[in-house]
């Protein structure tokens, strides 16, 4: 009789749990199918731009990105770095969680946090740096759209990161799926910037 009880009262934290973890898993490919298709669309407005003569006369040019704007490499590169970062951070949290050690859970998570709002700070300084209006190009238009729409992405990680963290504060020694459904979120996130970073700040 005891056992069965068990059983039963199991039943509603197992569900909760998955619901975690399939919430996480939808989120996630929802933020990979809007990026997708967005980048997409750079990359048509990208390969439909209009030729033009490179400034030394040597070759032709798609006119996509104006001479005038240059990429900021040290912040863009310091926000991949950061990511990187972001995931090691999310993964010792899952490590630690596994091992019902919320005090390093705690600790992990606050960390990426830190790193989180560091990514943040550099998208701000990447503008400042860039300083160029929203209606100056199709470029600049389609660079804000797509930087911006990351930004909003990586800002409710930062808010599953900081529940996630509240909760193992509170000593939830029980919410290791949701450690592992804010992780899986946050490897998504990194897949998904990382093609950004490329298309966007590498191959501009």
């Amino acid at each position: 009789m005891s056992t069965s009880a068990t059983a039963l009262n199991s039943g509603p934290k197992i569900v909760m749990r998955r619901q975690a973890l399939v919430l996480s898993g939808l989120m996630s490919a929802a933020s990979a199918m809007l990026m997708g298709s967005m980048l997409a669309i750079w990359l048509q407005f990208r390969a439909n731009a209009p030729l033009r003569e490179s400034s030394d006369g040597s070759k032709m040019l798609r006119d996509w990105l104006p001479e005038k704007i240059k990429i900021p490499e040290v912040a863009t590169n310091t926000m991949m770095m950061t990511i990187a970062i972001t995931c090691i951070m999310v993964q010792w949290a899952i490590y630690s969680s596994r091992r019902a050690d919320s005090k390093h859970t705690t600790l992990a998570l606050g960390v990426a946090l830190l790193t989180e709002i560091a990514v943040i700070n550099a998208q701000i300084a990447v503008y400042m740096q860039m300083d160029i209006g929203v209606r100056d190009s199709s470029y600049t238009t389609m660079f804000y759209a797509v930087t911006a729409t990351m930004t909003v992405l990586i800002v409710i990680g930062l808010g599953f990161t900081l529940m996630t963290m509240f909760r193992s504060l509170a000593s939830r020694v029980s919410d290791h799926d949701l450690v592992i459904a804010h992780g899986v979120y946050w490897y998504s996130l990194a897949v998904i910037f990382a093609t950004m970073w490329f298309v966007v700040y590498v191959q501009k």
